[in-house]
């Protein structure tokens, strides 16, 4: 085998040994070696992305000694190498913009325990995105739920503690369904390899047999990883989660933790159930008028809102809606479209919650609107950031936000009937209301007001102005070469079948 189609298990182990070496690191060191890893995950991922381009079909990696059906195994195709990229660089991003304000947030002595969660969680999303084992993704589920509630809990306030708790307790609720779905799954089976698993499944589908507990199988999986990702009515947790943890931990967890489950679930419908059986029982249904409700219900929640960290939280809540309603279509095309729109949505809440922590902390750290008058130009990067990112989520052209809308319509149009009739209609309506909560704020950030915040005005950090510069950039580039990134995650698709 090529030396280079060993990168996927490079990306996951190198991550996970560093964590542990990172726990005896001081801070100012672990700081530094936590980001040339991620660093180097994401130089790594975007070279396997370039190779598996040209090698143009899917391979899998035997881990150790013990081949298949009792050994473990890592697949790769286009779509993994894709998403890993994404997942990898927005990771790297995430961190350089936010771990600056880690000392005002997180004790000094808990720094270097603060870069191992995070170097545990990129672990987790590699492992995730590549692992043909379904209980090693159960594994790696269960360290980035676990990683991720820490990196909350990381800010030592009251509210974040609460917010930690409540994330555990949904967490572990969707786990607790994801494991019994892979424990009945392995009982009709006998396999814990994806490939061995679908070709299990697709015997007793076609004998016949097992039809009840199949469907359970799938229920059960299906709803513990949509209580993971926030699918409503499943979000309340994701406002305090979002809103009151750090700012890395925000870019983070906003844009990759419920992303990570998405794509597990859509990998274990294509490389475990299969797509023809999955939409045999009827819950792609149930997903797409949940998607449908998430996405109006998210967005009057963030109108509501009076904070700025809030309204952005609230708003993933109508965008994790968009990604499930896509999923729902049960269609290659709907499937494209949440792919799209998981890389879109990723690019621009990072970029969304790292820019107002920027603005909030311009208006003497009030997350308030009132307070946020004016606040685009006390912190122009910042100021200009946000507008961008809230322009991509309204669908603005040559944006992200403009092409995930345009996929979600053409597939529920190509689906017809009364689903392409709901789809327009609440792509329309959700647009509409996107507009209303994303403009208001970004008018009230260059509202002139007579208020003087007696605050030192100071220049930006220069990785935290890198990475608003370079989130800007990939956004504008997923609008622009929407079709690159389209045909990608088709020829991916294809692969995973």
């Amino acid at each position: 085998m090529e030396l280079w189609k060993s990168i996927p298990f490079v990306c996951i182990l190198l991550p996970l040994g560093s964590a542990a070496a990172t726990s005896v690191l001081k801070g100012k060191i672990a700081k530094r070696w936590t980001g040339f890893v991620l660093f180097a995950v994401s130089v790594l991922s975007a070279v396997f992305e370039v190779l598996m381009r040209f090698y143009g079909q899917s391979y899998t990696y035997m881990m150790g000694h013990y081949p298949a059906p009792w050994g473990n195994e890592i697949r790769a195709g286009e779509l993994e190498a894709v998403t890993a990229g994404f997942f990898a660089f927005i990771m790297f991003l995430s961190y350089i913009g936010g771990i600056k304000k880690l000392k005002e947030h997180v004790l000094s002595d808990k720094h270097n325990l603060y870069c191992v969660l995070m170097l545990l969680l990129d672990s987790a999303l590699m492992a995730q995105v590549y692992t043909n084992d379904i209980f090693t993704a159960y594994v790696f589920v269960e360290i980035m739920t676990i990683a991720a509630a820490a990196l909350i809990a990381a800010r030592t306030r009251g509210r974040t503690l609460v917010a930690a708790t409540r994330y555990m307790i949904m967490n572990l609720i969707g786990s607790s369904l994801f494991l019994m779905g892979i424990i009945i799954l392995y009982d009709l089976t006998g396999h814990l390899l994806m490939s061995n698993m679908h070709e299990a499944i697709d015997t007793l589908a076609k004998t016949g047999q097992y039809k009840e507990p199949l469907t359970v199988v799938i229920a059960l999986i299906t709803i513990g990883l949509a209580i993971k990702s926030g699918l409503f009515p499943f979000h309340k947790w994701i406002p305090d989660a979002y809103g009151y943890s750090t700012p890395a931990s925000q870019a983070v967890l906003s844009s990759l933790v419920s992303k990570g489950y998405i794509f597990l679930l859509i990998k274990i419908i294509y490389r475990v159930i299969g797509l023809d059986l999955y939409k045999e029982t009827g819950i792609h249904n149930v997903l797409f008028v949940f998607g449908l409700v998430g996405m109006l219900m998210g967005s009057f929640s963030a109108i509501k809102q009076n904070d700025i960290r809030r309204m952005t939280a609230y708003s993933s809540v109508a965008q994790i809606g968009y990604v499930f309603m896509g999923i729902g279509l049960g269609t290659q095309f709907g499937m494209m479209a949440a792919m799209f729109h998981i890389f879109s949505h990723a690019v621009c809440k990072a970029m969304l919650f790292l820019a107002a922590g920027a603005l909030v902390d311009a208006s003497d750290h009030h997350d308030e609107f009132k307070y946020l008058r004016g606040s685009g130009y006390r912190a122009p990067l910042a100021g200009i950031a946000f507008s961008i990112g809230a322009l991509s989520m309204v669908g603005f052209p040559f944006l992200g936000g403009f092409s995930s809308k345009l996929n979600f319509a053409l597939a529920g149009l190509e689906y017809g009937g009364i689903h392409a009739v709901l789809v327009v209609v609440v792509l329309m309506a959700s647009t509409a209301l996107n507009t209303v909560y994303f403009l208001k704020t970004v008018i009230t950030l260059y509202r002139i007001t007579d208020h003087a915040y007696e605050i030192p005005v100071k220049k930006p950090e220069f990785l935290f102005r890198v990475s608003l510069i370079l989130f800007a950039l990939l956004n504008i580039g997923l609008g622009v070469m929407s079709q690159y990134f389209i045909n990608a995650i088709n020829r991916g698709i294809i692969m995973f079948g």
